[in-house]
């Protein structure tokens, strides 16, 4: 993907070392934005293999709401990082548990306070369905009340919906990503979710436009991803998800097919 190989380069000239949380510095490209037209093929780097099969379990665990990874880790370990067997794999009130558990407090007549929950997903999907010129299509994962309660605060944090000539499009705001090994991710996943709210609403797939605040690649990093974008890409591959109820959709309901994709490139990570 040419997007992504501008990305890699345009940090690799003009970022600044930054040291962080990690212990590894990065070089930081401030303020990084790109757009990818999901009309086109999925988005899936090619430069690399990308393992697809957690892409999807991880969408997936995120819309089951779970504030641990018990069930995820069965398929893929790629959340162990953050969490342990000794904290019983939780991981707190991240993402996934926003999006479709925002706690809403209402105080009663009694002066009680009553707790309800708020399915930003599915209020999307209601507002396309009712209202596609709507501009408040908006899901958030950043709850400042959790953040000093949850493995870690949300990386891909917000997100908007826009329907336009009968297509559907998804804006992201990244507060922080790691291109080597989250962007890869956080892409294939926005452009899956994506894809599913277009089927359930009777949308074409239009663009996915991603704003990276903190655009960073890791300094351990830096020779395998320069080794990577010497590699040519392959056409992009393409995602057919079974025609069924957004809610039904399980993993093996999604088809990736025509996948041709270089050898793995190894990157540590940075916790």
């Amino acid at each position: 993907m040419k997007e992504y190989i501008e990305l890699v380069n345009t940090t690799l000239e003009k970022g600044q070392i930054k040291s962080n949380r990690t212990g590894t510095d990065t070089l930081m490209y401030f303020g990084y934005h790109y757009k990818v037209d999901l009309s086109k093929g999925f988005p899936l780097l090619t430069t690399k293999k990308v393992f697809f099969n957690s892409i999807i379990r991880e969408l997936l665990w995120y819309l089951k709401g779970e504030t641990h990874i018990r069930n995820l880790r069965e398929h893929t370990k790629i959340w162990d990082a953050w969490t342990s067997k000794e904290k019983n794999w939780e991981i707190g009130k991240m993402y996934g548990y926003q999006w479709v558990n925002w706690e809403k407090f209402t105080e009663e007549g009694d002066g009680s306070i009553q707790k309800t929950y708020i399915n930003q997903i599915q209020e999307v999907i209601d507002l396309i369905k009712k209202n596609p010129t709507s501009r408040r299509m908006v899901v958030t994962a950043w709850n400042p009340s959790v953040l000093d309660d949850i493995a870690l605060p949300s990386c891909h944090a917000f997100f908007i919906f826009n329907v336009s000539n009968g297509k559907l499009n998804c804006h992201l705001t990244q507060r922080s990503g790691d291109i080597a090994l989250g962007i890869p991710f956080n892409l294939a996943c926005y452009a899956t979710l994506t894809q599913m709210i277009a089927q359930e609403t009777n949308l074409k797939l239009g663009e996915f436009s991603h704003y990276i605040n903190d655009a960073h690649i890791y300094v351990n990093h830096i020779d395998g991803l320069k080794e990577q974008i010497k590699r040519t890409p392959y056409n992009l591959p393409t995602l057919k998800i079974k025609d069924k109820p957004f809610w039904d959709l399980k993993f093996e309901d999604f088809d990736l097919s025509n996948y041709k994709h270089h050898p793995v490139v190894k990157f540590p990570v940075a916790v």
